[in-house]
């Protein structure tokens, strides 16, 4: 369980450094990442190391000054599995603001990450407006 635990912890700060090196040297050759938005039910999905990076490189784009804070990691050594939950933050290149809630499922296999699916809170209209009553 540690292992996957240091793991998903390293990830994180990868992540928050943009570190897309950092980040692929987790993944195995064969893995596969599926992003929350896409056209399909799955979001869009990336097949293989490189179009992994590909995948990941268009988060940092569409979001530059993305973030990940208020970490939680959960591990499932029986079935090398593991969860991260976080706080997103960035801004868009139209210059708007993002805060979401969200988590990234993982698969691991010989200490590598063999799937990593991430999910995140639709967010609605005007946080600052009262709902109607």
């Amino acid at each position: 369980m540690t292992q996957i635990r240091e793991l998903l912890v390293e990830l994180a700060e990868a992540f928050n450094a943009h570190d897309l090196d950092r980040i692929t040297a987790a993944f195995a050759d064969d893995c596969i990442l599926e992003m929350p938005k896409g056209p399909h039910a799955w979001g869009a999905r990336f097949e293989g190391k490189h179009a992994v990076r590909q995948g990941l490189a268009s988060r940092f784009e569409g979001l530059p000054d993305v973030h990940y804070a208020d970490q939680e990691h959960f591990v499932d050594e029986a079935h090398q599995t593991g969860m991260s939950k976080w706080t997103l933050t960035g801004t868009t290149g139209d210059g708007r603001r993002l805060e979401v809630r969200g988590c990234d499922f993982y698969t691991f296999r010989d200490g590598k990450v063999m799937r990593k699916d991430s999910y995140w809170k639709i967010v609605e209209g005007d946080p600052n407006r009262a709902a109607p009553s």
